[in-house]
């Protein structure tokens, strides 16, 4: 499952994995749960962490961001798939494996589906 990054500055448009930022006084875990539901309309549950790895870019603005990326498998137990309503995404898909290799993906879902693979 990738989602595909709503801005538009991303030329072809960048494609991740389901997540994001944790409020406060959330468990990663719940967070995943949580943002998986809100950019694909699916329902995950039993997070299995798979690894932490951190990365740094630059924004379009040039600020400078570090971020911790908590990869975790889950399994799917309900939902329908939709695409994020006026999010940071815009289109949720399921991809086969082979398929990716074809796909604009961000630096660190490349290197978690590596990993797995590795697994």
């Amino acid at each position: 499952m990738l989602v595909r990054s709503s801005n538009p500055h991303h030329d072809p448009p960048l494609w991740w994995l389901p997540g994001g930022g944790i409020d406060f006084g959330e468990a990663p875990e719940e967070a995943l749960i949580r943002e998986f539901a809100e950019e694909t309309g699916l329902i995950v549950n039993d997070p299995q962490l798979v690894g932490v790895t951190s990365d740094e870019r630059r924004r379009d603005n040039g600020e400078r961001l570090h971020t911790v990326r908590i990869l975790y498998t889950v399994r799917l137990t309900g939902g329908s798939l939709r695409d994020e309503a006026e999010g940071t995404t815009d289109l949720a898909r399921w991809f086969h494996l082979d398929e990716v290799s074809d796909v604009n993906l961000a630096d660190y879902a490349r290197r978690a589906l590596e990993l797995l693979q590795s697994k």
